[in-house]
């Protein structure tokens, strides 16, 4: 595969030859014995010139990522020492970025001999076959086969950029509408939910721009696209600033709240219980 991609890089054996450090013939005949296998032809010879036909355009492609993905295996693994261990942790994008790396300042230099590889995920997935360690989110606490802890409970705001909220402050929350409602693709009934809260009902709860994820939301409220239902403690930064005001004082408390969970038999494991004891001892700073 490093032939053809360096040959249709090059488009000549001869050069993919001179950077791997191989002969021509020997680069010609692995390039032959990759057509033979895929029963594709990937290069046509032109004027003793090489091109890619339309199949060896798409395989290169396809061929790049898998040895990127190999180069950047090979680097992970060589990124740690022998005496050194993984810790696999997932996290919801927004929480992990507000809420998680801030508390995870000084985590290397206490336990020096574990490696954080940290992932965003946010759709529902098996631990155990994913082989994660530790995944941080949002619901009621059940997960199969895990052991969870509970971290910390929501409550929602509407928030704004200040270029937008009106000079006179709205007699009732049916009035944000006016400013466009950002919707969360994760929380699909968050606004309905925040109305019907307050005793109000509008149509316009499931309208307007919908976003995968709250840091998403946030920027298109700074940027004035709107009004967006986000946790409190997602943009406390940006109200202590002043980049966000809130135009309707009313939170609602989340049914559901943000837990850690490790698979049910990795509890005890080192690596596993340092790092959620980390977590524990700072869920309040």
């Amino acid at each position: 595969m490093q032939c053809f991609e360096a040959s249709a890089r090059h488009l000549s054996f001869t050069r993919a030859a001179e950077e791997l450090s191989l002969t021509q013939s020997a680069v010609s005949k692995q390039v032959a014995q990759l057509e033979a296998a895929l029963e594709h032809k990937l290069f046509r010879r032109v004027r003793k010139r090489l091109q890619l036909t339309p199949e060896g355009s798409l395989y290169l492609t396809e061929a790049r990522k898998i040895l990127a993905q190999v180069e950047m295996s090979t680097r992970y693994m060589l990124s740690y020492g022998g005496e050194s261990e993984v810790l696999n942790v997932t996290t919801l994008p927004t929480f992990g970025a507000r809420w998680l790396i801030p508390r995870l300042n000084g985590f290397r230099y206490s336990h020096p001999g574990i490696y954080l590889n940290i992932t965003n995920r946010v759709e529902p997935f098996d631990m155990e076959k994913e082989r994660v360690d530790v995944a941080f989110f949002y619901g009621h606490g059940a997960w199969p086969k895990t052991e969870c802890v509970k971290i910390l409970d929501e409550e929602v705001v509407p928030v704004c950029s200040p270029s937008i909220a009106p000079q006179t402050p709205f007699d009732d929350p049916l009035q944000l509408t006016q400013l466009v409602l950002l919707q969360s693709a994760t929380r699909p009934e968050a606004w309905h939910d925040w109305f019907d809260a307050q005793g109000y009902y509008t149509e316009h709860s499931y309208h307007g721009p919908r976003f995968d994820t709250f840091y998403m939301a946030i920027r298109a409220a700074q940027a004035g696209c709107g009004v967006a239902l986000i946790p409190r403690f997602l943009v406390t930064e940006e109200l202590e600033e002043g980049k966000l005001i809130i135009p309707w004082h009313f939170s609602l408390k989340s049914r559901d709240a943000y837990y850690m969970a490790c698979p049910e038999n990795m509890g005890e494991v080192t690596k596993v219980k340092s790092f959620m004891e980390w977590i524990t001892a700072r869920i309040d700073g």
